[in-house]
């Protein structure tokens, strides 16, 4: 499926105008991003409708890409594996923490766990996408510890609510990304930054 689309919508871009043979590659490499952006997207949803936790789980995903942008994190070199923990990470794991009942005590020490997590690994780089810039790896990493300290802040006037474990699910799953274990389970190279020299 995923090859008929990407040859049928390589097809159908390149007859309007000429590319380079390298071109063609970068677009298909664009073209299968989306593809599976979107196809992983559908099922994360689909999971989540069946769990009856879709709302959930669009906030949720809408928060962590907040805390993504600037903490980097964990890409799966295979998209069966992207998959697998998108789905544990953004529809079983959140089904699970809507059906425990979190004390207040536990969404504090979650919260602030993760905060110390980022304040030790984030910025978390890839093989794909190292930051060898000292200078923007703090900048990423002050701006991480603003957000996640305005999560907290959140956390803590609303303990009781939904929205506190909205926020700590954001925290939490952006903690996983970045932690090394996450990247020594899936056997992939961390710190990558440190094979440039700036």
């Amino acid at each position: 499926m995923k090859q008929f689309f990407l040859d049928n919508a390589t097809k159908f871009i390149t007859t309007y105008k000429d590319y380079t043979k390298d071109e063609v590659e970068k677009l298909q490499y664009g073209l299968e991003g989306l593809y599976l952006t979107i196809t992983k997207s559908i099922i994360i949803i689909l999971v989540s409708s069946i769990l009856g936790i879709v709302i959930e789980t669009l906030i949720i995903l809408f928060l962590f890409n907040i805390l993504r942008f600037t903490g980097f994190g964990f890409h799966a070199a295979k998209s069966s594996h992207c998959l697998l923990l998108s789905i544990i990470l953004f529809s079983l794991l959140p089904f699970l923490f809507f059906t425990i009942n979190l004390t207040s005590y536990m969404r504090v020490i979650i919260a602030f766990g993760c905060i110390i997590i980022f304040l030790l690994y984030a910025p978390a780089d890839t093989i794909k996408r190292p930051l060898p810039n000292k200078k923007k790896r703090i900048i990423r990493k002050i701006f991480t510890l603003i957000i996640s300290f305005i999560y907290a802040i959140f956390i803590l006037n609303n303990l009781r609510s939904n929205i506190s474990i909205l926020l700590i699910l954001s925290l939490l799953i952006e903690a996983i990304m970045v932690h090394p274990f996450t990247y020594k389970l899936f056997r992939q190279p961390y710190r990558n930054y440190q094979n440039y020299v700036v």
